[in-house]
């Protein structure tokens, strides 16, 4: 029998224990540093169990919505301290924001909440470090490793033993060696011996303690035969799909009609992400329409008396893996400005396909004012909320520039569209080569989290807000 591995938040249940925790003796260590013995003030001390209780299922929101512990076996200390001030600002900033909205900022001490962060930051990172190392430790010398046995051609054997030993966290140990198409019995290949050939294999499997067999480089038809004689001795057997490399980072097997298939992608979601990411983007969509609404009526009337013409713009644009849609903004340019951009492009400012020009003549009084403040994206929230795209993505090309789209530039189209995004907080009218812009796009979908869409979006409402590096 073959224990699968632990998907998901549940893999790091041990971590999420520890940090809830830490996080609550550093709750009531504040208590105790800022008010004394508590236990004397007994309605005092319903209030604080009370935020005590709220703490906790902050804690598990935060770890639920943020994936704090994606990589965490893997982070050096200087990566974790990062992490962890992440995530007690993120804890800090919830338990802030739940005494303010409850109106209850009279009843606890703030500094009982700022001691508490202090406090939790050191706790949490020293125990974080502490049972990382108590982990490594057990998985390098007091876990009981499965026996694998390796299967392979000769040309593949080296590669093949290598890799598996200079994986840190593998759950086996490779003890031999069976290489099918040459007789190598009692050589050895980076110090693991070479224990059978192929007519000698099921004899050796027969009399030693073998776990797991790791079947690499046969044929599929080969593959199979063999995987069914070791079936009926009661072995678990793995079979080579394909070598992992840099260019798959994220890789998962799953069925494709009759077929099991190693799946690898840029980035893989998870159907929560997913769901989570779609309803934060109904949710803000119907935020941003009614601010809509309201840019509507105050503007309208002023767009039509400066430039007479339609007050909406409308275009087609490029989406995910190259769908088209209708794409919306308030119309900022003269009616007729797609044609004049031609007579323009010897004054474009960006190094590659996409125009900008800072003092765009097209671009009429209210036009500039909007524009600043990103006032004329505002309708792209019915592109969100009809699922055309993302409150946080990358930004839809135009027809024209994408079909001067080289291979790897439609990389940035392999996520729906966004109405900000990663050049959009990074400075946009600083940033002048196309290059640059889409890798910090494929930047963005590689690394793409929920945390990240959500650093993102505040950090679009203080770009916003001072209209700094507006397009």
């Amino acid at each position: 029998m073959y224990k699968r591995q632990k998907k998901s938040w549940v893999k790091h249940l041990d971590f999420l224990i520890l940090d809830i925790i830490c996080l609550e003796i550093a709750f009531y260590s504040s208590c105790l540093i800022r008010l004394g013995n508590i236990r004397r003030l007994p309605v005092l001390l319903d209030y604080y169990n009370r935020l005590a209780v709220v703490l906790l299922l902050v804690d598990i929101c935060v770890v639920f919505f943020f994936e704090a512990y994606t990589g965490i076996l893997r982070r050096n200390r200087v990566q974790e301290l990062k992490a962890v001030l992440m995530h007690c600002c993120i804890v800090f900033a919830a338990v802030t924001v739940y005494v303010w909205a409850t109106k209850q900022s009279e009843i606890y001490s703030r500094q009982v909440i700022f001691v508490f962060w202090g406090i939790a930051v050191v706790i949490e990172y020293f125990s974080r470090c502490l049972w990382k190392i108590y982990i490594r430790q057990r998985m390098i010398k007091g876990k009981k490793f499965s026996q694998l046995l390796v299967v392979t051609e000769e040309c593949y054997a080296e590669e093949c033993v290598s890799d598996f030993q200079h994986d840190r966290y593998k759950e086996f140990e490779v003890i031999g060696v069976v290489i099918v198409d040459k007789n190598r019995i009692g050589d050895e290949i980076c110090g693991v011996p070479v224990v059978a050939c192929a007519d000698s294999f099921l004899e050796y499997v027969r009399i030693n303690v073998v776990d797991e067999i790791f079947i690499n480089g046969n044929t599929r038809e080969s593959s199979e035969a063999l995987a069914n004689e070791l079936l009926e001795l009661g072995l678990t057997v793995h079979f080579n799909l394909v070598r992992e490399s840099r260019l798959m980072p994220n890789k998962l097997v799953e069925r494709c009609g009759k077929y099991m298939v190693l799946t690898t992608s840029m980035k893989i979601a998870t159907t929560r992400q997913v769901f989570i990411k779609r309803g934060m983007d109904i949710l803000g969509s119907l935020v941003g329409l009614l601010l809509t609404g309201i840019a509507f009526l105050v503007f309208a009337p002023v767009i039509k008396y400066q430039s007479p013409g339609p007050i909406f713009y409308e275009q087609t644009r490029i989406g995910k893996n190259g769908r088209r849609f209708k794409f919306y903004k308030f119309r900022t340019m003269i009616v007729g400005a797609d044609r004049m951009k031609e007579e323009l492009m010897d004054q474009n400012e960006m190094d590659g396909l996409m125009f900008k020009m800072e003092d765009d003549p097209r671009i009429f009084g209210i036009g500039k004012f909007m524009r600043k403040y990103s006032i004329d994206e505002l309708p792209q929230f019915w592109n969100v909320l009809k699922g055309d795209m993302s409150l946080v993505g990358t930004r839809p090309p135009t027809e024209e520039e994408f079909v001067q789209y080289e291979l790897h530039h439609k990389a940035r189209l392999g996520i729906r569209p966004g109405l900000t995004g990663m050049w959009q907080v990074s400075g946009r009218s600083d940033i002048k080569n196309f290059e640059e812009i889409v890798a910090l796009d494929t930047q963005y979908i590689s690394n793409w989290s929920l945390g990240m869409d959500i650093r993102i979006l505040f950090r679009t409402i203080g770009v916003v807000l001072t209209g700094k590096g507006s397009s």
